[in-house]
């Protein structure tokens, strides 16, 4: 008969999705977590379905499964599982057989941003995908009410201080440029992406944001995912996720801080 090995606890939080690692051990360090009624520390072990776990008061549920999946977001949902202010959630496109899962947001979309957006039980793989430091390029389409001309995208670029950061994107083109070297529609790259940076960047150039739909992760496409589908992803699938895919070729009169 085999036995349940005991694991460390930050290991078990994440697992169960409740947050990265490394955010485990932030809750830990503030007294949080408490293991069988006591408070815990750093680097201790338990064991999965013996010992009793609880954050902030609420017990923590066995490990799950592992499962990522990609969702294409229509407007008017919210990234969010928490939010009182927004009844309906991208969680909600979730399959019914899903529904017993923590899952997290590995990079959000606002309420009127629509796209691909990745949901995941793996407080791990969520941390990886968000972090700044592993250069998941995000790509965006823009359209926007006003013509954007292509002496302007190098503002794009260098971007604006708005309450103290720097919002701008990584690369900038014209989709389908005028002959005036003008167009409503660009394609943006950003692997940082603060809440509504790109909206916010717009509006301080003096540009309103009709719609913004992402359609790329890494080298993952939305391709293929219908709008409030939800497609689960393989280990191959995921490892698009982090692929920098070689650029192609820029529209003509655009610019990109990678030429």
């Amino acid at each position: 008969m085999s036995t349940v090995e005991p694991i460390r606890l930050q290991k078990f939080l994440a697992e169960a999705g409740m947050c990265s690692r490394r955010a485990a051990e932030t809750l830990i360090t503030q007294g949080d977590v408490w293991v069988n009624g006591t408070c815990a520390t750093l680097g201790q072990k338990i064991t999965p379905g013996i010992d009793k776990i609880t954050v902030s008061g609420k017990a923590v549920r066995e490990s799950q499964p592992r499962l990522t999946v990609a969702v294409h977001k229509p407007r008017g949902l919210v990234c969010s599982n928490d939010d009182p202010h927004n009844a309906a959630t991208v969680f909600d496109l979730l399959p019914r057989e899903f529904a017993r899962y923590r899952f997290f947001c590995a990079g959000r979309l606002d309420k009127d941003s629509e796209g691909l957006v990745i949901l995941t039980t793996d407080g791990e793989l969520a941390h990886r995908l968000m972090h700044p430091s592993n250069v998941v390029v995000k790509r965006y389409h823009v359209v926007v009410k006003q013509p954007f001309p292509a002496a302007r995208l190098g503002q794009l670029l260098k971007g604006v201080v708005i309450e103290g950061e720097r919002l701008r994107v990584e690369r900038a083109a014209l989709v389908n440029p005028r002959a005036d070297k003008t167009s409503t529609s660009l394609d943006v790259h950003m692997h940082h992406g603060k809440k509504r940076e790109i909206r916010q960047l717009f509006t301080a150039l003096r540009f309103e944001v009709k719609r913004l739909r992402r359609y790329q992760i890494g080298a993952m496409r939305l391709k293929g995912i219908p709008l409030r589908a939800v497609k689960q992803l393989s280990t191959k699938d995921i490892s698009l996720l982090f692929k920098v895919p070689r650029l192609q070729a820029l529209a003509p009169g655009s610019t990109s801080r990678h030429e």
